[in-house]
């Protein structure tokens, strides 16, 4: 049996951009997606802390150094310019992976810029 745990988080994203004629999927900086080891193409949930929407796309990578977190296709419906986000992606874990998992977290600034990083550790009694 396997269960699902967070694997990433980016924590208050700031969209960038919005291009509702690109096909779908959510562009974001190439740095930031290498330090919340999330991978291009990778399921994301993206939760909005503007106005509280939430909903499922994949990543692509965007320009290095950039900042840019750039909301793609039907999302755009859900997601403007200038909303604060937390993105994440989650982990299957069997029993015997779970004591060893540690979430990759980063706290992003206005600029989307990284300005922290935590290292969770599960632990069960």
């Amino acid at each position: 049996m396997t269960r699902s745990f967070l694997n990433s988080k980016i924590h208050k994203g700031t969209i960038t951009a919005t291009d509702i004629n690109y096909e779908g999927s959510c562009l974001i900086d190439i740095s930031i997606l290498n330090a919340a080891k999330i991978l291009p193409f990778e399921k994301i949930d993206i939760y909005n802390i503007t106005n509280g929407e939430r909903l499922t796309t994949y990543a692509i990578a965007g320009p290095a150094d950039s900042g840019e977190i750039c909301a793609n296709g039907a999302c755009c419906h859900k997601i403007n310019k200038h909303d604060e986000v937390i993105i994440c992606s989650y982990i299957e874990l069997q029993k015997n992976e779970i004591d060893n998992h540690k979430p990759t977290i980063l706290y992003l600034n206005t600029n989307n810029e990284i300005v922290d990083n935590a290292d969770i550790k599960i632990k069960f009694a």
